[in-house]
């Protein structure tokens, strides 16, 4: 399928094709703490005031006064983006929309009392309390734990899948790797963040080895039954571009980790408990633990077995029994069936945004939303593929379903990959990165 590049940069900036009332500025006073500033947090903040006509007092709270982004991290580790192109703060946010900006990590958030949330917020050592009528999450994500094995220190498992200090120590290992070494890479069962991302990492790192570390190799041990995005072009790029590089097996789950993290155990997912496992040793171990929201979400009640919150994706409120009026979206949330990725965790805080507005000024809540997602992936250090698809609100799934245009109606469909990655590709992704976080910070 081809597709208008053109029109396909420029529709990332555009909402998520929802209906809102602004409130007028002699609206009446309306509070909402959104905790997180990352793609999706910092995307609510700015709409919530730019839609609102300003007339709601938003206050965003953020352990950390620069946010790192995930996206373009894996180019980081291979050396071609510097670790500043990552950086975005909240000057913006501030100045152009006053939004009011904490930095400090929230550790509690009461029951509605009146109307009203307390949210409790620890900085410098001291902490504080602020309340609003709606409270909305964007956490990101934690991990779950992996078992250790073995003697000595335990060294901490280098997973590089929140951008920042892992990312750096992730991108030193590489470059001091041996040629001739093994870099081992475990992708979680799904959900997890971004994901094409751990498959984009393989490419990347299997032609930084090429280039550089002749003879080097990079085993996938993928707990998932195949590819779970951009099958195509990721599996041509094990198949074709990375042949006798890359070694991708799926179906296979970490049992545990030795203590300096040199050694891995792991087994089918379909062994059972008194099977042996396998093991394998590596010069540099990139280990991704399974994926489940942010602590704060789950010691303030909002996440369920799954490790993630439940909500119902036209407004991103929680459907936990008592919980109503607060909202958690991006990479926390479930039930969406929308994907954990960075601009989906834009598009989700304009269908929040939108929500929570009409809800303060009485109105309805859109009753069919519509999200775009797009990214591209690097598949080399010049060559990239990208991936789009347009959710729709299903009425009977209660959830966003990809759907596409055939014959007057929309019907069913599937995302759309592109035909084969390619440098004009790879130019382009330079400017979505920067249309998506000027769309989210500026």
């Amino acid at each position: 399928m081809k597709m208008n590049r053109r029109a396909f940069i420029g529709s990332l900036a555009t909402g998520a094709a929802v209906s809102i009332h602004a409130g007028g500025a002699d609206a009446a006073a309306r509070r909402v703490i959104i905790v997180g500033g990352g793609m999706g947090g910092a995307a609510l903040a700015k709409y919530l005031r730019l839609w609102s006509n300003k007339s709601i007092d938003v206050t965003l709270v953020e352990p950390n006064a620069t946010y790192v982004s995930n996206i373009m991290s894996n180019l980081v580790i291979t050396g071609q983006f510097q670790r500043a192109s990552l950086n975005f703060d909240y000057a913006s946010l501030v100045k152009k929309y006053g939004v009011k900006v904490v930095v400090g990590r929230v550790t509690g958030i009461s029951d509605l009392v009146g109307g009203v949330r307390e949210v409790t917020v620890s900085r410098g050592g001291a902490t504080s309390i602020l309340r609003a009528e709606k409270v909305a999450l964007s956490p990101g994500i934690s991990f779950s734990p992996v078992a250790r094995f073995g003697s000595g220190d335990v060294v901490p498992i280098l997973h590089a899948w929140v951008a920042g200090p892992q990312t750096e120590l992730l991108k030193k290992q590489l470059a001091a790797m041996p040629a001739g070494g093994r870099f081992v890479l475990t992708i979680p069962k799904a959900p997890f963040r971004c994901p094409p991302g751990p498959y984009e990492r393989a490419c990347l790192v299997a032609d930084f080895l090429k280039r550089e570390k002749p003879g080097s190799k990079v085993l996938v041990l993928d707990e998932n039954p195949g590819i779970v995005a951009e099958a195509e072009n990721f599996g041509r790029a094990f198949s074709q571009t990375y042949r006798g590089v890359i070694e991708y097996r799926p179906g296979t789950k970490v049992v545990g980790v030795s203590n300096n993290n040199k050694t891995l155990r792991y087994k089918s997912v379909t062994a059972t408990e008194s099977d042996p496992y396998l093991s394998v040793s590596a010069a540099v171990m990139n280990v991704i633990p399974p994926n489940r929201a942010n602590a704060i979400a789950q010691s303030a009640g909002l996440t369920d077995l799954s490790g993630f919150a439940p909500v119902d994706v036209r407004t991103f409120e929680s459907t936990i029994a008592g919980k109503r009026g607060i909202h958690v979206l991006g990479d926390a949330s479930s039930n969406t069936g929308l994907p954990k990725a960075g601009h989906v965790g834009n598009q989700g805080a304009k269908i929040c945004a939108a929500a929570i507005i009409n809800k303060f000024d009485g109105m309805a809540v859109e009753k069919s939303p519509v999200a775009n997602s797009a990214c591209f992936s690097p598949i080399t250090n010049t060559k990239a593929s990208w991936l789009t698809a347009v959710y729709h609100y299903d009425v009977d799934q209660k959830k966003m379903v990809v759907k596409a245009m055939s014959n007057g109606e929309l019907v069913p469909a599937d995302p759309v990959e592109a035909a084969q990655p390619t440098a004009e590709n790879f130019a382009q992704m330079k400017i979505w990165y920067k249309v998506l976080m000027s769309d989210t910070f500026a």
